[in-house]
């Protein structure tokens, strides 16, 4: 019943993991916060488009159970990413040492290490860990680690990692942690009232159904007094419309990471598309997504090579098909059904517009193949 809220083209469209599709809705919406009062009066409109970043962090801090102080919007995570190492003073330390995964998104790794400084370390865990158990990671978080970084979901791989008890393990040992939810957003519900990270960083293009530019940080309560950016501008300041150069304060609230003149038109539509999916449950959307996922692998189990255990898979299915992966790819592309390939295989992420009919549609195309 949910595919009459997405605008959806003929076929069928299971590349969440790469763009959500936009609501029906979202257009509307859009002209009603962002034309409509640069239009309407003479007035200056950015009153109301403030307004929109408020609707932005509520409707995270509803998607996330934490406080919408906690939250401040990004251009992108590497923006995030950047930011919050830089603010931090264990991070810039000459000795630090960070904990990443090879399965890492690269963008973050490329981030890291230009934000750390100068004479830090990254240390990271080899690609055959099994990254969706935490005894695996205990080895690698150390006392001497500063900062483990943690991908909720990861892409390649569609593994899920169990970010609460890896927190709990660098709390045991006094390390930072920062979560990134890039690919579970959405899909896989993360309560950061419940779950000890210190820092989390997100997009809202996946699976939120928001489009790009639209990101975002959360900065604990702990950990936000102690953080001071770099990088500023107006809106990072307590009083944004103070407008005395020889005084800056930073803001109390995360928003002290937003910097200059924001964008606003990102956030207009990441915030409808937010406010759906909070009132619609993270929940819901998870166990539609299993359902599917179940459905796939059921039938495709010889060649499911990502983990299919709810708590350790993703949101994506990735299926190796072997010799026969070109021309399986071929044939779903010629039957207008939209997965893409990585290292490891095809990546087929259901959403709550899909249904079992399209995950059936696949399945013939795949099997039709395959007994040639």
């Amino acid at each position: 019943m949910y595919k009459d809220d997405f605008h959806l083209a003929a076929g069928c469209y299971l590349l969440n993991h790469s763009v959500g599709r936009a609501l029906k809705s979202s257009q509307d919406d859009f002209n009603q916060h962002f034309f409509a009062p640069w239009q309407a009066s003479n007035k200056e409109p950015w009153q109301q488009w403030l307004a929109v970043i408020s609707r932005f962090t509520t409707a995270l801090s509803l998607l996330f159970n934490s406080p919408s102080e906690q939250f401040c919007p990004q251009v992108n995570l590497s923006s995030a990413l950047t930011k919050l190492v830089m603010s931090h003073p264990r991070l810039q330390q000459a000795g630090c040492k960070v904990l990443m995964a090879q399965s890492d998104f690269p963008s973050m790794g490329f981030a890291m290490q230009k934000a750390l400084a100068s004479g830090a370390k990254i240390e990271f865990i080899p690609e055959h860990v099994d990254l969706t158990d935490s005894a695996q990671w205990q080895p690698f978080i150390k006392a001497d680690i500063d900062l483990v970084f943690i991908s909720h979901a990861y892409s390649n791989t569609g593994q899920q990692a169990p970010v609460a008890e890896i927190s709990k393990l660098c709390k045991q040992v006094g390390c930072l942690s920062i979560v990134d939810v890039a690919q579970s957003a959405g899909v896989l519900p993360l309560n950061l009232s419940q779950v000890d990270v210190d820092f989390m960083i997100g997009s809202s293009v996946k699976w939120l159904c928001s489009g790009p530019g639209a990101a975002y940080l959360w900065v604990s309560k702990a950990q936000l007094s102690i953080c001071e950016p770099q990088d500023v501008g107006w809106f990072s300041h307590q009083n944004p419309f103070e407008f005395d150069i020889h005084h800056f304060a930073y803001h109390d609230t995360a928003l002290r990471f937003w910097g200059g003149t924001p964008a606003i038109a990102p956030f207009v539509i990441a915030g409808h598309s937010m406010q759906y999916f909070a009132r619609l449950g993270i929940d819901k959307v998870r166990a539609h997504n299993l359902a599917l996922l179940a459905q796939l692998t059921t039938e495709l189990a010889p060649y499911v090579v990502s983990p299919v255990a709810p708590t350790k898979c993703s949101g994506t299915a990735i299926i190796n098909f072997a010799e026969q992966q070109t021309a399986i790819l071929a044939a779903l592309t010629a039957a207008d059904i939209s997965v893409d390939m990585r290292a490891y295989g095809v990546r087929v992420s259901p959403h709550i517009y899909n249904d079992s009919a399209d995950i059936e549609r696949l399945i013939k195309v795949v099997k039709r193949v395959l007994n040639k």
